[in-house]
Protein backbone atom coordinates (compact mmCIF):
# COMPACT_ATOMS: atom_id res chain seq x y z
CA UNK A 1 0.00 0.00 0.00
CA UNK A 2 1.08 3.59 -0.14
CA UNK A 3 3.94 4.96 1.90
CA UNK A 4 1.96 8.20 2.13
CA UNK A 5 -1.56 9.16 1.06
CA UNK A 6 -2.11 12.47 -0.68
CA UNK A 7 -5.67 13.03 -1.76
CA UNK A 8 -8.72 10.81 -1.86
CA UNK A 9 -9.61 9.36 -5.29
CA UNK A 10 -13.40 9.27 -5.48
CA UNK A 11 -15.74 7.65 -7.95
CA UNK A 12 -16.30 9.88 -10.92
CA UNK A 13 -13.38 12.15 -10.06
CA UNK A 14 -11.14 10.80 -12.78
CA UNK A 15 -11.44 9.27 -16.20
CA UNK A 16 -12.56 5.69 -16.56
CA UNK A 17 -9.04 4.64 -17.55
CA UNK A 18 -7.52 6.04 -14.37
CA UNK A 19 -10.25 4.53 -12.24
CA UNK A 20 -9.78 1.14 -13.88
CA UNK A 21 -6.04 1.29 -13.30
CA UNK A 22 -6.48 2.41 -9.71
CA UNK A 23 -9.15 -0.17 -8.97
CA UNK A 24 -6.93 -2.96 -10.22
CA UNK A 25 -4.03 -1.34 -8.40
CA UNK A 26 -5.25 -1.64 -4.87
CA UNK A 27 -7.40 -4.71 -5.38
CA UNK A 28 -6.64 -7.15 -2.64
CA UNK A 29 -4.94 -4.32 -0.72
CA UNK A 30 -1.96 -4.29 -2.99
CA UNK A 31 -1.43 -8.05 -2.85
CA UNK A 32 -0.21 -9.78 -5.99
CA UNK A 33 -2.99 -11.52 -7.83
CA UNK A 34 -3.39 -15.24 -8.36
CA UNK A 35 -0.94 -16.54 -10.92
CA UNK A 36 0.30 -20.12 -11.44
CA UNK A 37 2.97 -21.02 -8.89
CA UNK A 38 6.58 -21.99 -9.04
CA UNK A 39 7.20 -25.49 -7.71
CA UNK A 40 8.81 -25.85 -4.32
CA UNK A 41 11.77 -28.11 -4.89
CA UNK A 42 12.16 -29.58 -1.44
CA UNK A 43 10.05 -29.85 1.66
CA UNK A 44 11.23 -28.85 5.11
CA UNK A 45 14.58 -29.05 6.77
CA UNK A 46 17.87 -29.15 4.91
CA UNK A 47 16.78 -28.16 1.46
CA UNK A 48 18.63 -26.74 -1.53
CA UNK A 49 17.29 -23.40 -2.63
CA UNK A 50 17.85 -21.75 -5.93
CA UNK A 51 18.79 -24.47 -8.39
CA UNK A 52 15.65 -25.79 -9.98
CA UNK A 53 13.31 -23.14 -8.53
CA UNK A 54 12.24 -21.83 -11.92
CA UNK A 55 9.12 -19.68 -11.92
CA UNK A 56 6.21 -20.61 -14.17
CA UNK A 57 4.71 -18.43 -16.79
CA UNK A 58 2.08 -16.09 -15.41
CA UNK A 59 -0.82 -14.92 -17.53
CA UNK A 60 -0.83 -11.34 -18.71
CA UNK A 61 -3.52 -9.06 -17.30
CA UNK A 62 -4.24 -7.52 -13.94
CA UNK A 63 -3.27 -9.17 -10.70
CA UNK A 64 -6.92 -9.71 -9.80
CA UNK A 65 -8.26 -10.93 -13.15
CA UNK A 66 -9.54 -7.45 -14.15
CA UNK A 67 -12.62 -7.82 -11.95
CA UNK A 68 -14.62 -4.59 -11.47
CA UNK A 69 -14.32 -2.99 -8.07
CA UNK A 70 -16.26 -0.22 -6.43
CA UNK A 71 -14.00 1.70 -4.15
CA UNK A 72 -12.62 5.07 -3.13
CA UNK A 73 -8.88 4.91 -3.70
CA UNK A 74 -6.09 7.32 -2.77
CA UNK A 75 -3.32 7.96 -5.27
CA UNK A 76 0.22 7.14 -4.23
CA UNK A 77 2.78 9.90 -3.68
CA UNK A 78 6.42 9.33 -4.47
CA UNK A 79 8.64 10.00 -1.44
CA UNK A 80 10.30 13.00 -3.08
CA UNK A 81 7.25 14.18 -5.00
CA UNK A 82 6.98 18.00 -5.03
CA UNK A 83 3.98 19.36 -3.16
CA UNK A 84 3.79 16.61 -0.56
CA UNK A 85 2.00 17.87 2.54
CA UNK A 86 4.38 19.43 5.06
CA UNK A 87 2.31 17.77 7.78
CA UNK A 88 3.62 14.33 6.74
CA UNK A 89 6.88 13.37 8.53
CA UNK A 90 8.78 12.31 5.43
CA UNK A 91 12.33 11.28 6.24
CA UNK A 92 14.54 11.48 3.16
CA UNK A 93 18.01 11.50 4.66
CA UNK A 94 20.32 8.73 5.88
CA UNK A 95 17.79 7.53 8.47
CA UNK A 96 15.23 6.75 5.75
CA UNK A 97 17.83 4.86 3.71
CA UNK A 98 18.36 2.35 6.50
CA UNK A 99 16.76 -1.09 6.07
CA UNK A 100 16.32 -3.45 9.06
CA UNK A 101 18.96 -6.17 9.12
CA UNK A 102 16.73 -9.23 8.67
CA UNK A 103 14.65 -7.52 6.00
CA UNK A 104 17.73 -6.45 4.04
CA UNK A 105 19.17 -9.98 4.36
CA UNK A 106 15.91 -11.46 3.03
CA UNK A 107 15.92 -9.19 -0.02
CA UNK A 108 19.54 -9.95 -0.83
CA UNK A 109 19.05 -13.68 -0.31
CA UNK A 110 16.05 -13.70 -2.65
CA UNK A 111 18.06 -11.86 -5.29
CA UNK A 112 20.92 -14.33 -4.98
CA UNK A 113 18.67 -17.39 -5.06
CA UNK A 114 16.66 -16.23 -8.07
CA UNK A 115 19.73 -15.05 -9.97
CA UNK A 116 21.06 -18.59 -9.56
CA UNK A 117 17.85 -20.27 -10.76
CA UNK A 118 16.72 -17.61 -13.28
CA UNK A 119 19.77 -15.50 -14.23
CA UNK A 120 18.02 -13.94 -17.24
CA UNK A 121 15.54 -12.16 -14.96
CA UNK A 122 18.26 -9.91 -13.43
CA UNK A 123 16.23 -9.35 -10.25
CA UNK A 124 17.76 -6.54 -8.13
CA UNK A 125 17.17 -6.69 -4.39
CA UNK A 126 16.51 -2.93 -4.39
CA UNK A 127 13.28 -3.60 -6.31
CA UNK A 128 12.08 -5.91 -3.53
CA UNK A 129 13.06 -3.21 -1.03
CA UNK A 130 11.01 -0.62 -2.94
CA UNK A 131 7.94 -2.85 -2.92
CA UNK A 132 8.49 -3.80 0.72
CA UNK A 133 8.72 -0.13 1.67
CA UNK A 134 5.47 0.75 -0.06
CA UNK A 135 3.59 -2.37 1.07
CA UNK A 136 4.56 -2.58 4.75
CA UNK A 137 7.26 -0.05 5.63
CA UNK A 138 9.84 -2.86 5.52
CA UNK A 139 7.85 -5.24 7.76
CA UNK A 140 6.84 -2.41 10.13
CA UNK A 141 10.39 -1.21 10.51
CA UNK A 142 11.79 -4.72 10.88
CA UNK A 143 9.59 -6.00 13.70
CA UNK A 144 10.54 -9.65 13.07
CA UNK A 145 11.92 -12.47 15.18
CA UNK A 146 15.19 -14.36 14.71
CA UNK A 147 13.68 -16.46 11.91
CA UNK A 148 12.33 -13.42 10.06
CA UNK A 149 8.68 -13.82 11.05
CA UNK A 150 6.76 -10.65 11.96
CA UNK A 151 6.09 -10.24 15.67
CA UNK A 152 2.39 -9.84 14.85
CA UNK A 153 0.54 -10.52 11.58
CA UNK A 154 0.53 -7.77 8.98
CA UNK A 155 -3.00 -7.65 7.54
CA UNK A 156 -4.56 -5.47 4.88
CA UNK A 157 -8.20 -4.35 4.98
CA UNK A 158 -11.08 -6.79 4.71
CA UNK A 159 -11.74 -7.34 1.00
CA UNK A 160 -15.53 -7.23 1.30
CA UNK A 161 -16.27 -4.94 -1.64
CA UNK A 162 -16.68 -1.84 0.50
CA UNK A 163 -13.92 0.47 -0.63
CA UNK A 164 -11.88 -2.46 -1.85
CA UNK A 165 -12.20 -5.57 -3.97
CA UNK A 166 -14.80 -8.15 -3.00
CA UNK A 167 -12.84 -11.38 -2.58
CA UNK A 168 -14.52 -14.20 -0.73
CA UNK A 169 -12.45 -16.31 1.63
CA UNK A 170 -10.08 -18.76 -0.07
CA UNK A 171 -8.00 -20.02 2.87
CA UNK A 172 -10.66 -20.58 5.56
CA UNK A 173 -8.93 -17.88 7.54
CA UNK A 174 -5.67 -19.81 7.80
CA UNK A 175 -3.48 -16.84 6.89
CA UNK A 176 -5.67 -13.79 7.44
CA UNK A 177 -7.93 -14.96 10.30
CA UNK A 178 -11.05 -14.16 8.26
CA UNK A 179 -13.22 -17.05 7.10
CA UNK A 180 -15.62 -14.77 5.18
CA UNK A 181 -13.38 -12.55 3.07
CA UNK A 182 -9.72 -12.52 2.14
CA UNK A 183 -7.18 -9.95 3.28
CA UNK A 184 -3.67 -9.21 2.05
CA UNK A 185 -1.12 -10.74 4.38
CA UNK A 186 2.48 -10.18 5.39
CA UNK A 187 5.29 -7.74 4.63
CA UNK A 188 4.85 -8.18 0.86
CA UNK A 189 0.99 -8.19 1.10
CA UNK A 190 0.02 -11.38 -0.71
CA UNK A 191 -3.66 -12.33 -0.83
CA UNK A 192 -4.16 -15.93 0.38
CA UNK A 193 -5.14 -17.33 -3.03
CA UNK A 194 -1.93 -15.98 -4.56
CA UNK A 195 0.16 -17.20 -1.65
CA UNK A 196 -1.34 -20.66 -2.06
CA UNK A 197 0.27 -20.86 -5.49
CA UNK A 198 3.41 -18.73 -5.12
CA UNK A 199 4.32 -19.25 -1.46
CA UNK A 200 7.87 -20.30 -0.65
CA UNK A 201 9.76 -21.78 2.30
CA UNK A 202 12.93 -19.74 1.94
CA UNK A 203 14.12 -19.92 5.56
CA UNK A 204 13.96 -23.72 5.74
CA UNK A 205 11.60 -23.97 8.73
CA UNK A 206 9.18 -26.28 6.93
CA UNK A 207 6.45 -23.64 6.51
CA UNK A 208 5.43 -21.31 3.70
CA UNK A 209 4.54 -18.30 5.81
CA UNK A 210 3.48 -15.00 4.16
CA UNK A 211 4.35 -13.23 7.43
CA UNK A 212 7.97 -14.41 7.17
CA UNK A 213 10.12 -11.87 5.36
CA UNK A 214 12.39 -14.54 3.85
CA UNK A 215 9.47 -16.57 2.50
CA UNK A 216 7.62 -13.46 1.27
CA UNK A 217 10.65 -11.86 -0.41
CA UNK A 218 11.48 -15.06 -2.27
CA UNK A 219 7.86 -15.43 -3.44
CA UNK A 220 7.70 -11.78 -4.52
CA UNK A 221 10.91 -12.11 -6.50
CA UNK A 222 9.66 -15.19 -8.34
CA UNK A 223 6.35 -13.43 -9.03
CA UNK A 224 8.12 -10.40 -10.49
CA UNK A 225 10.23 -12.64 -12.75
CA UNK A 226 7.19 -14.44 -14.24
CA UNK A 227 6.54 -14.42 -18.00
CA UNK A 228 10.29 -14.65 -18.70
CA UNK A 229 10.75 -11.00 -17.78
CA UNK A 230 14.19 -9.38 -17.89
CA UNK A 231 14.06 -6.70 -15.20
CA UNK A 232 17.13 -5.04 -16.68
CA UNK A 233 14.80 -3.97 -19.51
CA UNK A 234 12.71 -0.92 -18.53
CA UNK A 235 9.53 -2.17 -20.22
CA UNK A 236 9.76 -5.52 -18.40
CA UNK A 237 10.53 -3.76 -15.12
CA UNK A 238 7.42 -1.60 -15.46
CA UNK A 239 5.30 -4.63 -16.38
CA UNK A 240 6.59 -6.52 -13.37
CA UNK A 241 5.69 -3.75 -10.91
CA UNK A 242 2.31 -3.20 -12.55
CA UNK A 243 1.60 -6.93 -12.33
CA UNK A 244 1.99 -6.53 -8.58
CA UNK A 245 -0.34 -3.51 -8.45
CA UNK A 246 -1.85 -1.99 -11.60
CA UNK A 247 -1.60 1.68 -10.82
CA UNK A 248 0.71 4.18 -12.49
CA UNK A 249 1.01 6.01 -9.15
CA UNK A 250 2.04 2.76 -7.51
CA UNK A 251 4.58 2.20 -10.28
CA UNK A 252 6.07 5.67 -9.80
CA UNK A 253 6.24 5.25 -6.03
CA UNK A 254 7.95 1.85 -6.16
CA UNK A 255 10.41 3.00 -8.81
CA UNK A 256 11.15 6.10 -6.75
CA UNK A 257 12.13 3.92 -3.78
CA UNK A 258 13.93 1.48 -6.08
CA UNK A 259 16.13 4.26 -7.46
CA UNK A 260 16.54 5.71 -3.97
CA UNK A 261 17.94 2.44 -2.61
CA UNK A 262 20.14 2.02 -5.65
CA UNK A 263 21.85 5.29 -4.74
CA UNK A 264 22.79 3.86 -1.35
CA UNK A 265 21.43 2.20 1.76
CA UNK A 266 22.66 0.69 4.99
CA UNK A 267 21.61 -1.84 7.60
CA UNK A 268 19.87 -0.81 10.81
CA UNK A 269 18.88 -3.02 13.75
CA UNK A 270 15.61 -4.90 13.47
CA UNK A 271 12.71 -2.93 14.91
CA UNK A 272 14.30 0.49 14.34
CA UNK A 273 13.35 1.17 10.71
CA UNK A 274 11.57 4.41 9.81
CA UNK A 275 7.81 3.89 9.39
CA UNK A 276 5.65 5.60 6.76
CA UNK A 277 2.50 7.34 7.99
CA UNK A 278 -0.21 5.44 6.07
CA UNK A 279 0.20 1.77 5.23
CA UNK A 280 -1.94 -1.17 4.29
CA UNK A 281 -0.74 -3.04 7.39
CA UNK A 282 -2.04 -0.34 9.77
CA UNK A 283 -5.65 -0.75 8.61
CA UNK A 284 -8.04 -1.74 11.45
CA UNK A 285 -8.58 -5.44 11.63
CA UNK A 286 -12.36 -5.42 11.11
CA UNK A 287 -14.70 -3.83 8.61
CA UNK A 288 -13.94 -1.47 5.77
CA UNK A 289 -10.91 0.71 6.19
CA UNK A 290 -11.36 4.49 5.98
CA UNK A 291 -8.20 6.49 5.48
CA UNK A 292 -6.69 7.23 8.91
CA UNK A 293 -5.75 10.78 9.72
CA UNK A 294 -1.96 11.18 9.61
CA UNK A 295 -0.46 12.05 12.96
CA UNK A 296 2.96 13.44 13.59
CA UNK A 297 5.06 11.22 15.89
CA UNK A 298 6.70 12.72 18.93
CA UNK A 299 10.07 14.36 18.43
CA UNK A 300 12.90 14.22 20.95
CA UNK A 301 13.23 18.02 20.99
CA UNK A 302 11.52 20.99 19.34
CA UNK A 303 13.08 21.66 16.00
CA UNK A 304 12.05 23.38 12.80
CA UNK A 305 13.50 20.51 10.82
CA UNK A 306 11.31 17.63 9.52
CA UNK A 307 9.95 15.51 12.35
CA UNK A 308 11.63 12.14 12.93
CA UNK A 309 9.26 9.35 14.01
CA UNK A 310 9.87 7.85 17.42
CA UNK A 311 11.25 4.35 17.67
CA UNK A 312 8.46 1.86 16.87
CA UNK A 313 7.33 -0.10 19.90
CA UNK A 314 5.02 -3.09 19.98
CA UNK A 315 1.60 -2.73 21.57
CA UNK A 316 -0.49 -5.69 20.41
CA UNK A 317 -3.53 -4.39 22.27
CA UNK A 318 -3.87 -1.43 19.90
CA UNK A 319 -4.09 -2.79 16.36
CA UNK A 320 -3.35 -0.45 13.51
CA UNK A 321 -1.21 1.97 15.56
CA UNK A 322 2.51 2.41 15.92
CA UNK A 323 3.57 0.17 18.84
CA UNK A 324 5.01 1.99 21.87
CA UNK A 325 7.55 -0.58 23.18
CA UNK A 326 10.90 -1.29 21.57
CA UNK A 327 11.20 -5.02 20.81
CA UNK A 328 14.46 -6.84 21.43
CA UNK A 329 16.82 -6.58 18.50
CA UNK A 330 17.17 -10.01 16.91
CA UNK A 331 20.19 -10.42 14.63
CA UNK A 332 19.71 -12.27 11.33
CA UNK A 333 21.22 -15.69 10.82
CA UNK A 334 24.31 -14.34 9.05
CA UNK A 335 25.11 -12.22 12.10
CA UNK A 336 24.58 -15.01 14.63
CA UNK A 337 26.75 -17.65 12.97
CA UNK A 338 30.32 -17.93 14.23
CA UNK A 339 31.33 -21.35 12.98
CA UNK A 340 30.79 -23.60 10.01
CA UNK A 341 31.83 -27.21 10.42
CA UNK A 342 31.77 -30.49 8.53
CA UNK A 343 28.64 -32.39 9.56
CA UNK A 344 30.08 -35.87 9.04
CA UNK A 345 30.57 -35.98 5.30
CA UNK A 346 32.13 -39.27 4.21
CA UNK A 347 34.89 -39.79 1.65
CA UNK A 348 34.09 -38.10 -1.64
CA UNK A 349 35.07 -40.55 -4.36
CA UNK A 350 33.41 -41.31 -7.66
CA UNK A 351 34.31 -42.77 -11.02
CA UNK A 352 34.32 -40.75 -14.20
CA UNK A 353 30.83 -39.61 -15.24
CA UNK A 354 29.09 -40.84 -12.09
CA UNK A 355 27.43 -39.13 -9.12
CA UNK A 356 29.28 -39.04 -5.81
CA UNK A 357 27.57 -41.21 -3.22
CA UNK A 358 28.34 -38.69 -0.46
CA UNK A 359 27.08 -35.09 -0.44
CA UNK A 360 29.09 -32.33 1.28
CA UNK A 361 27.22 -31.33 4.43
CA UNK A 362 28.01 -28.55 6.89
CA UNK A 363 26.52 -27.33 10.14
CA UNK A 364 26.25 -23.66 11.16
CA UNK A 365 26.63 -22.83 14.85
CA UNK A 366 26.27 -19.68 16.94
CA UNK A 367 28.52 -18.59 19.82
CA UNK A 368 26.66 -20.91 22.20
CA UNK A 369 27.16 -23.88 19.89
CA UNK A 370 23.51 -23.94 18.85
CA UNK A 371 22.44 -24.51 15.24
CA UNK A 372 21.66 -21.48 13.10
CA UNK A 373 18.68 -21.97 10.77
CA UNK A 374 17.88 -20.02 7.63
CA UNK A 375 21.52 -19.24 6.84
CA UNK A 376 22.74 -18.93 3.25
CA UNK A 377 25.64 -21.28 2.57
CA UNK A 378 27.41 -21.32 -0.78
CA UNK A 379 28.90 -24.57 -2.07
CA UNK A 380 31.47 -24.02 -4.81
CA UNK A 381 33.66 -26.36 -6.87
CA UNK A 382 37.26 -25.16 -6.92
CA UNK A 383 40.05 -26.40 -9.18
CA UNK A 384 40.55 -27.46 -12.77
CA UNK A 385 37.78 -30.00 -13.15
CA UNK A 386 34.67 -30.56 -15.22
CA UNK A 387 32.71 -31.82 -12.21
CA UNK A 388 29.55 -29.92 -11.27
CA UNK A 389 26.85 -29.50 -8.63
CA UNK A 390 23.38 -30.75 -9.39
CA UNK A 391 24.32 -31.59 -12.97
CA UNK A 392 24.82 -27.99 -14.16
CA UNK A 393 26.39 -25.49 -11.76
CA UNK A 394 29.81 -24.76 -10.30
CA UNK A 395 28.34 -22.78 -7.40
CA UNK A 396 25.00 -23.20 -5.58
CA UNK A 397 23.61 -21.44 -2.51
CA UNK A 398 21.40 -23.38 -0.10
CA UNK A 399 19.82 -22.61 3.27
CA UNK A 400 20.49 -24.30 6.58
CA UNK A 401 17.50 -26.11 8.03
CA UNK A 402 16.22 -26.27 11.58
CA UNK A 403 19.21 -28.44 12.53
CA UNK A 404 21.58 -25.82 11.19
CA UNK A 405 22.68 -28.12 8.40
CA UNK A 406 23.14 -27.29 4.75
CA UNK A 407 23.50 -30.10 2.23
CA UNK A 408 25.07 -29.55 -1.19
CA UNK A 409 23.29 -30.80 -4.29
CA UNK A 410 24.65 -34.11 -5.64
CA UNK A 411 28.17 -33.72 -7.02
CA UNK A 412 28.58 -35.22 -10.48
CA UNK A 413 32.01 -36.20 -11.78
CA UNK A 414 33.00 -35.19 -15.28
CA UNK A 415 35.36 -36.99 -17.61
CA UNK A 416 38.53 -35.71 -15.95
CA UNK A 417 40.24 -37.83 -13.31
CA UNK A 418 42.07 -36.41 -10.30
CA UNK A 419 41.15 -34.34 -7.25
CA UNK A 420 39.28 -31.08 -6.74
CA UNK A 421 37.77 -29.15 -3.82
CA UNK A 422 34.19 -28.42 -2.81
CA UNK A 423 34.23 -25.33 -0.58
CA UNK A 424 31.40 -24.23 1.72
CA UNK A 425 31.22 -20.58 2.81
CA UNK A 426 28.70 -18.40 4.65
CA UNK A 427 27.18 -15.78 2.38
CA UNK A 428 27.72 -12.25 3.68
CA UNK A 429 29.83 -13.27 6.68
CA UNK A 430 33.57 -13.81 7.14
CA UNK A 431 33.44 -17.24 8.74
CA UNK A 432 36.23 -19.78 8.03
CA UNK A 433 35.12 -22.00 5.15
CA UNK A 434 34.90 -25.78 5.14
CA UNK A 435 36.73 -27.56 2.32
CA UNK A 436 36.09 -31.09 1.07
CA UNK A 437 38.53 -33.00 -1.15
CA UNK A 438 36.87 -34.98 -3.91
CA UNK A 439 38.55 -37.60 -6.08
CA UNK A 440 37.49 -38.79 -9.53
CA UNK A 441 38.86 -42.14 -10.64
CA UNK A 442 38.69 -44.03 -13.91
CA UNK A 443 35.77 -46.32 -14.61
CA UNK A 444 36.38 -49.78 -13.19
CA UNK A 445 35.98 -53.40 -14.09
CA UNK A 446 36.63 -56.20 -11.62
CA UNK A 447 36.59 -58.95 -14.27
CA UNK A 448 38.15 -59.33 -17.73
CA UNK A 449 37.56 -62.49 -19.76
CA UNK A 450 38.27 -63.55 -23.32
CA UNK A 451 35.36 -63.26 -25.67
CA UNK A 452 36.19 -66.50 -27.48
CA UNK A 453 38.39 -69.58 -27.12
CA UNK A 454 40.25 -69.42 -30.43
CA UNK A 455 43.89 -70.43 -30.18
CA UNK A 456 46.12 -67.49 -31.00
CA UNK A 457 49.02 -68.60 -33.20
CA UNK A 458 51.48 -67.15 -35.67
CA UNK A 459 54.71 -68.12 -37.35
CA UNK A 460 57.88 -66.14 -36.85
CA UNK A 461 57.93 -62.93 -38.81
CA UNK A 462 54.21 -63.11 -39.59
CA UNK A 463 50.95 -61.63 -38.27
CA UNK A 464 48.70 -63.54 -35.89
CA UNK A 465 45.76 -64.96 -37.74
CA UNK A 466 43.21 -63.84 -35.10
CA UNK A 467 42.74 -60.75 -32.92
CA UNK A 468 42.10 -60.76 -29.16
CA UNK A 469 38.52 -60.06 -27.94
CA UNK A 470 37.85 -59.39 -24.23
CA UNK A 471 34.78 -58.53 -22.16
CA UNK A 472 34.78 -56.32 -19.02
CA UNK A 473 32.26 -56.49 -16.17
CA UNK A 474 31.84 -54.89 -12.76
CA UNK A 475 29.89 -56.82 -10.16
CA UNK A 476 28.56 -58.95 -12.99
CA UNK A 477 27.26 -55.98 -15.00
CA UNK A 478 28.64 -54.69 -18.28
CA UNK A 479 31.50 -52.26 -17.72
CA UNK A 480 31.51 -49.76 -20.57
CA UNK A 481 34.18 -47.15 -21.31
CA UNK A 482 36.66 -48.87 -19.01
CA UNK A 483 40.34 -48.25 -19.67
CA UNK A 484 42.39 -51.35 -20.49
CA UNK A 485 46.16 -51.81 -20.68
CA UNK A 486 47.63 -54.61 -22.81
CA UNK A 487 51.23 -55.76 -22.12
CA UNK A 488 53.39 -58.54 -23.55
CA UNK A 489 54.93 -59.90 -20.34
CA UNK A 490 57.99 -62.01 -19.77
CA UNK A 491 56.24 -64.50 -17.42
CA UNK A 492 53.21 -64.84 -15.16
CA UNK A 493 55.42 -64.77 -12.09
CA UNK A 494 57.36 -61.73 -13.31
CA UNK A 495 54.89 -59.64 -15.34
CA UNK A 496 57.45 -57.25 -16.74
CA UNK A 497 57.27 -56.09 -20.32
CA UNK A 498 58.94 -58.60 -22.58
CA UNK A 499 61.72 -57.48 -24.84
CA UNK A 500 61.20 -60.11 -27.46
CA UNK A 501 58.40 -62.13 -28.98
CA UNK A 502 54.99 -60.87 -30.19
CA UNK A 503 54.35 -57.14 -30.48
CA UNK A 504 51.86 -54.50 -31.62
CA UNK A 505 52.61 -51.63 -33.96
CA UNK A 506 52.33 -47.95 -33.18
CA UNK A 507 51.06 -45.32 -35.62
CA UNK A 508 54.46 -45.24 -37.27
CA UNK A 509 54.60 -48.99 -37.75
CA UNK A 510 57.21 -49.46 -35.02
CA UNK A 511 57.04 -52.47 -32.66
CA UNK A 512 55.53 -51.79 -29.18
CA UNK A 513 54.80 -54.34 -26.50
CA UNK A 514 52.49 -52.23 -24.25
CA UNK A 515 49.29 -50.49 -25.30
CA UNK A 516 47.47 -47.95 -23.08
CA UNK A 517 44.35 -45.84 -23.60
CA UNK A 518 42.26 -48.77 -24.79
CA UNK A 519 38.58 -48.60 -23.77
CA UNK A 520 35.70 -51.03 -23.80
CA UNK A 521 32.66 -50.15 -25.89
CA UNK A 522 29.06 -49.68 -24.74
CA UNK A 523 28.73 -53.47 -24.39
CA UNK A 524 31.92 -53.83 -22.35
CA UNK A 525 33.80 -55.39 -25.29
CA UNK A 526 37.27 -54.59 -26.59
CA UNK A 527 39.05 -55.96 -29.67
CA UNK A 528 42.82 -55.48 -29.64
CA UNK A 529 44.77 -54.31 -32.70
CA UNK A 530 46.69 -56.80 -34.85
CA UNK A 531 49.63 -58.60 -33.24
CA UNK A 532 52.84 -59.66 -34.97
CA UNK A 533 55.56 -62.22 -34.25
CA UNK A 534 59.26 -61.47 -34.49
CA UNK A 535 61.88 -64.11 -35.24
CA UNK A 536 61.51 -65.76 -31.83
CA UNK A 537 59.52 -68.97 -31.68
CA UNK A 538 57.90 -70.23 -28.50
CA UNK A 539 54.98 -69.63 -26.11
CA UNK A 540 54.44 -66.07 -24.91
CA UNK A 541 52.01 -64.26 -22.59
CA UNK A 542 49.78 -61.23 -23.11
CA UNK A 543 48.28 -59.65 -19.98
CA UNK A 544 45.32 -57.23 -19.96
CA UNK A 545 44.47 -55.18 -16.86
CA UNK A 546 41.83 -52.57 -15.93
CA UNK A 547 41.13 -50.25 -12.98
CA UNK A 548 39.10 -52.14 -10.41
CA UNK A 549 41.20 -55.31 -10.51
CA UNK A 550 40.15 -56.85 -13.81
CA UNK A 551 42.96 -59.07 -15.20
CA UNK A 552 43.26 -61.73 -17.85
CA UNK A 553 46.40 -63.48 -19.15
CA UNK A 554 46.32 -64.91 -22.68
CA UNK A 555 48.72 -67.44 -24.24
CA UNK A 556 50.27 -66.72 -27.62
CA UNK A 557 52.10 -69.36 -29.64
CA UNK A 558 54.74 -68.62 -32.24
CA UNK A 559 56.22 -71.38 -34.36
CA UNK A 560 59.06 -71.42 -36.85
CA UNK A 561 58.15 -72.03 -40.45
CA UNK A 562 58.29 -75.70 -41.51
CA UNK A 563 61.59 -76.47 -43.27
CA UNK A 564 61.49 -77.23 -47.00
CA UNK A 565 61.56 -81.02 -47.74
CA UNK A 566 64.92 -82.46 -49.03
CA UNK A 567 65.13 -82.44 -52.88
CA UNK A 568 65.21 -85.79 -54.74
CA UNK A 569 68.92 -86.91 -55.13
CA UNK A 570 70.20 -86.72 -58.70
CA UNK A 571 72.45 -89.57 -59.92
CA UNK A 572 75.84 -88.27 -61.03
CA UNK A 573 76.56 -88.56 -64.70
CA UNK A 574 78.68 -91.73 -65.40
CA UNK A 575 81.86 -91.33 -67.34
CA UNK A 576 81.76 -93.50 -70.42
CA UNK A 577 85.10 -94.14 -71.96
CA UNK A 578 85.30 -94.32 -75.67
CA UNK A 579 86.68 -97.75 -76.41
CA UNK A 580 90.05 -97.79 -78.00
CA UNK A 581 90.04 -98.88 -81.49
CA UNK A 582 91.77 -102.15 -81.97
CA UNK A 583 94.47 -101.71 -84.43
CA UNK A 584 93.96 -103.70 -87.50
CA UNK A 585 96.75 -106.02 -88.07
Amino acid sequence: MAAQFGRRLRRGATSGAVVAAAVAALAASQGPGAVPPPPSDTAAGDRPVGAGDASPTAPDGSATGDSPYYTDLPPLNTPNKPGTSIDLPIITGPAEAGIPASVLAAYKRAEQSIRSSDPTCHLPWQLLAGIGKVESGQARGGRVDANGTTLSPILGPVLNGVGFANISDTDRGAFDGDSTHDRAVGPMQFIPSTWATWGQDANGDGRKDPNNIYDAAQAAGLYLCANNRDLAVKADLDRAVLSYNRSTEYLRTVLSWFEYYQRGTHQVPDGTGVLPVDRSDTTPSTGPSPRPTPTKPATPSPSPSPTTPSTPKPNPSTPGTTPPVTPPVTPPAAVKVVKLKDAGTGTLTATVGSVFAERPTVEALDAAGKPVAGLSVRFEIVGGTDANLGGVAKSVTVLTGLTGRAVAPPVRAGEQTGTFTVRATVVGRNVPPVSFTATVTERRADTLVRGDATELTATTGARFTDRVLVKATLDGAIASSVGVTATMISSAADPQQNTKGPYFKDAGGNPVRTLTGLKTDAFGLLTLPDMFADDQAGTFLLRLTSPGGGTVTIELKVTAPAPDPDPTPTAPASATATPKATPTP
